[in-house]
């Protein structure tokens, strides 16, 4: 259910290298599901950014950011109490019903944030995941401890070998038995396709694409799926193993 709304700035700091955690307060009733996202208007900027949601309570929900060009450099320059015009309720999420007992959650960098919400979800429902956490460097990790909190078993890496495991985290797969009942990830293309090749069970793949309007009607995040075209905003952000061409 997409809805407009303005929400305030609560928080918004440096977590790790170019890494950013905004809290927003407001009408939250369009999250509903881990793996949407929302759609920020910034002054100066004719599109929107499209930024996954970290978590949601009550009255606000939180979002964690990589400044990585203009529009996100101009979010990190946002102030306690300012007022941000957002589209909430957007994407299809995951689908935490096929999930088994116990679920692989897979991040990498900005792809992260998303499984922290999804693993809420999920033990909320009972179940016991596990989740792996993949970082260029150590400098650039977030929320190793977010997730250990939540009682989460979790494996980090990162591709200097400054944090956990050296290496990708298809690495740490290597390390993981095989008794995990299905998977989620999300992440940049070349980490999800190598997340298909390594894993034995089906699964679920939020990917990041560019966004025009991020709710349908431009057709500009369309990609090809082996049941015809799908629009990465509205039918995705999250596809089945099944169904991507890569």
């Amino acid at each position: 259910m997409l809805k407009q709304g303005l929400f305030t700035v609560l928080e918004n700091k440096k977590i790790a290298d170019n890494i950013f955690k905004m809290t927003l307060g407001g009408d939250v009733s369009a999250i509903t599901v881990p793996g949407g996202f929302v759609n920020i208007k910034l002054d100066g900027f004719f599109l929107r950014r499209p930024i996954s949601v970290c978590s949601v309570f009550s009255d606000g929900f939180t979002i964690i950011y990589k400044a990585v060009g203009g529009g996100t450099e101009a979010m990190t320059k946002s102030e306690v109490g300012q007022v941000l015009d957002v589209l909430t309720g957007l994407g299809n999420g995951f689908d935490t019903s096929k999930s088994g007992v116990s679920p692989l959650l897979i991040g990498g960098g900005v792809g992260v944030p998303p499984m922290y919400f999804l693993a809420e979800r999920l033990i909320s429902e009972g179940k016991k995941p596990i989740a792996v956490l993949g970082f260029n460097t150590k400098s650039e990790a977030f929320y190793i401890d977010e997730f250990k909190k939540l009682g989460v078993e979790t494996f980090v890496t990162t591709a200097d070998g400054s944090l956990g495991l050296k290496g990708f985290v298809t690495d740490a797969l290597k390390n993981i038995e095989k008794t995990y009942t299905y998977f989620y990830t999300c992440g940049p293309k070349p980490m999800l396709k190598a997340v298909y090749d390594s894993t034995y069970t089906s699964g679920q793949f939020s990917f990041e694409e560019r966004m025009g309007c991020g709710f349908g009607a431009c057709m500009g995040c369309t990609c090809k799926t082996k049941y015809g075209n799908k629009r990465i905003c509205k039918d995705g952000p999250v596809l089945i193993k099944e169904e991507i061409i890569w």
